[in-house]
């Protein structure tokens, strides 16, 4: 399974964000980049490519100039991880199929799927709905932990 440096960065630096009063500096002012590399330990030049897909998404808001930094673009509680993950435009593989058609050439030329492909597949859904499930404020405030269900309690419902 991959989920990407790119989607894990993002999520922490939202939840730094988040964790700051909702994207508020104790200045009262927007949250620098600079702030959130430092207290993440993660690299401002990366953050910064992060940050163009957030804002593009709408996850954040940006003020330019002296006092500027980025603000959450909505509420925690309104926000996904899912959300997140796709603003940096990264898909979550578990398999190497670029897409459900299938990973492998046929004898004749077409696609066709290996053996466990929809083994894969059913994992990328899972974790997807999973991230779906969750908001920011969950992971703010330590609400993800025993969030999964497992497989015989959903047959149960």
């Amino acid at each position: 399974m991959h989920l990407s440096t790119r989607a894990r960065y993002a999520v922490m630096a939202m939840v730094d964000l988040a964790c700051r009063d909702g994207g508020e500096a104790p200045d009262g002012g927007p949250v620098t980049l600079a702030q959130i590399a430092a207290s993440q330990q993660l690299s401002l030049c990366y953050l910064e490519q992060l940050f163009v897909g957030l804002r593009r998404a709408g996850l954040v808001l940006s003020a330019r100039g002296p006092g500027g930094g980025y603000r959450l673009g909505r509420p925690a509680v309104e926000m996904v991880i899912a959300d997140i993950v796709d603003a940096v435009e990264e898909p979550i593989r578990a398999t190497r199929c670029a897409d459900e058609a299938g990973c492998m050439k046929d004898k004749d030329g077409g696609t066709a799927t290996c053996s466990t492909h929809d083994l894969w597949c059913e994992l990328e859904r899972q974790i997807r709905l999973f991230l779906s499930g969750v908001t920011l404020a969950d992971v703010v405030h330590g609400r993800v932990s025993g969030r999964a269900v497992a497989p015989l309690l959903l047959e149960a419902v």
